[in-house]
């Protein structure tokens, strides 16, 4: 067999882009402003845009963004947040961080998000709003319904869209549902700045204070007056103008993200022992993974390595184990496995298969012949 090599994911950084980036960051150290200049503010408006709000902050990454959304917000010490238990630990972290308590939620199996039942299912007095994750580049199917549910009860939603740069529901982008959207640029994801990450709002007091925390709690760039608690989660110039660059292919990106998922979908949706997750059609997702569920009987690190032997590198899952498996929130929270049974159930069986947006379709079509020469062994 001709084995070929497959990773799970890759950035892509076209000749010109490399070359457009070195002239920007030539530019950047020839000026001797490095952090919150020109290239932050037009990244900030650029990145608004696309998310169709008024307001858009660069911050130093998606679990800052998180931490200060939540500070913006304001937790006060014991009020609890609405956290799905499928999600990477920042989301949880960062409510700790900001002084409340996450209390985890379980998900969707057709989703693997969180579903307004189980939003309504967890509230309790001490709620003060929810967090919804949208998985892998889709758009928290009942985000809608979930804002109504905190429009109710006079709680905060905000939303994770770390995975969703360019994703909408109903034509309404990730980012502009929620009382603030945070997102990450993290190498991996479907555009990076190299480390970095972004809060979007509609509201300009939020966009105001956000904008303090991320400088030190500094009233302004230029001054020495401290007015509130603030770290330093800046981005840098150069980032930004990474960041730029990655923003002008992004819808390019997406479009090419979309056609290797429709070929997967095409292809795996005719094989047994897999399943595609099912993206609804008033969503665009952005694929920032493209995931498939395993049938039960197979045992995924088992049918993982026969892929690796075959070249074929699938991405890490989002996420297992879930959170409520994860020993510093079973020591913290007191939760404890079987807690969540539908996302314990899922998680186990996702797989995430090889997705970057300049994956050619002769490497897709290599990822299913081996997927089906490896499920023939089962």
């Amino acid at each position: 067999m001709n084995v070929r090599e497959i990773p799970p994911v890759k950035p892509y950084f076209p000749k010109e882009d490399i070359d457009l980036i070195q002239d920007e960051v030539k530019k950047i150290l020839q000026s001797g402003r490095l952090t919150l200049g020109d290239y932050t503010k037009r990244f900030e408006v650029e990145f608004a845009k696309l998310c169709e709000v008024p307001w858009a902050l660069t911050v130093s990454s998606g679990t800052s963004a998180l931490e200060i959304a939540l500070r913006v917000i304001g937790l006060n010490n014991g009020e609890e947040v609405l956290v799905p238990t499928n999600t990477f630990t920042s989301t949880a972290a960062a409510v700790m961080f900001a002084g409340g308590k996450p209390m985890f939620t379980d998900v969707s199996a057709r989703s693997l998000c969180v579903d307004a039942e189980n939003v309504q299912r967890c509230l309790t007095a001490k709620t003060k709003g929810v967090m919804v994750v949208h998985v892998g580049g889709l758009v928290c199917p009942e985000i809608k319904a979930i804002k109504e549910i905190c429009e109710d009860h006079n709680l905060f939603l905000i939303e994770d869209a770390a995975h969703a740069h360019g994703s909408t529901i109903d034509e309404q982008p990730a980012g502009s549902i929620g009382d603030l959207g945070c997102f990450s640029f993290y190498p991996t994801k479907v555009m990076t700045t190299g480390e970095g990450g972004m809060i979007t709002t509609k509201k300009e007091e939020f966009a105001k204070k956000a904008g303090v925390l991320r400088d030190q709690g500094k009233e302004s760039f230029s001054s020495n007056a401290i007015i509130e608690l603030g770290y330093n989660w800046r981005m840098s110039e150069i980032s930004a103008a990474i960041g730029l660059t990655q923003l002008k292919r992004l819808q390019g990106f997406i479009k090419h993200r979309n056609e290797i998922a429709d070929y997967y979908d095409e292809k795996l949706s005719k094989m047994s022992g897999v399943e595609p997750l099912e993206t609804p059609s008033n969503i665009m997702n952005s694929y920032y993974k493209y995931v498939m569920f395993l049938s039960p009987e197979i045992q995924r690190d088992n049918f993982k390595q026969k892929l690796r032997e075959r070249g074929v590198r699938c991405g890490g899952e989002v996420y297992w184990p879930p959170l409520h498996m994860q020993p510093v929130y079973q020591r913290l929270l007191k939760v404890k496995e079987g807690d969540f049974p539908v996302a314990e159930d899922v998680c186990k069986r996702m797989v995430c298969l090889p997705m970057y947006s300049q994956m050619t379709l002769s490497e897709a079509e290599y990822v299913v012949e081996q997927i089906k020469a490896v499920l023939s062994e089962f």
